[in-house]
């Protein structure tokens, strides 16, 4: 019970975020949505993420577990040298997933108006059960 009266104010100090004019937001994602370039975008950002986690150094981290100093080897250890993934074949795959992720986008963008209109029905109803929240300021008798 207590948990319940410590989320309502919560939820009500939420609501006026979510009551904002979706449609221009709605409207640009949409858009990037439905941009072609916007999947090349996102696959060069998957590629350039996974090299940079490839990259990482996990030997002192490794010897940090294990409670003891890491070896100079050690320290030049990499996620890669650890993961036994070859580069190459994990561009492929990314390559490769990239008409999925297509049609994953243009379903989303088909769904949108959907969501943004079940989101603005819940904020209404957010907005009319914190309308009926007593006032704290009222004094108790």
């Amino acid at each position: 019970m207590r948990n319940s009266l410590i989320l309502l104010p919560l939820l009500a100090m939420a609501s006026p975020a979510l009551a904002q004019p979706a449609p221009p937001a709605a409207a640009q994602i949409q858009r990037a949505l439905d941009d072609p370039a916007t999947v090349d975008r996102l696959a060069n950002a998957m590629q350039a993420m996974s090299q940079a986690i490839l990259d990482l150094p996990i030997g002192n981290v490794e010897a940090a577990v294990e409670g003891r100093k890491a070896t100079p080897a050690e320290r030049n250890k990499r996620v890669r040298d650890i993961a036994k993934i070859d580069p190459q074949q994990l561009q492929r795959q990314i390559a490769e997933a990239r008409p999925q992720v297509e049609r994953s986008m243009k379903a989303f963008s088909a769904a949108l108006p959907q969501i943004m209109d079940g989101l603005q029905r819940a904020s209404d109803a957010i907005d009319r059960a914190a309308a009926n929240l007593p006032d704290p300021s009222y004094p108790r008798r």
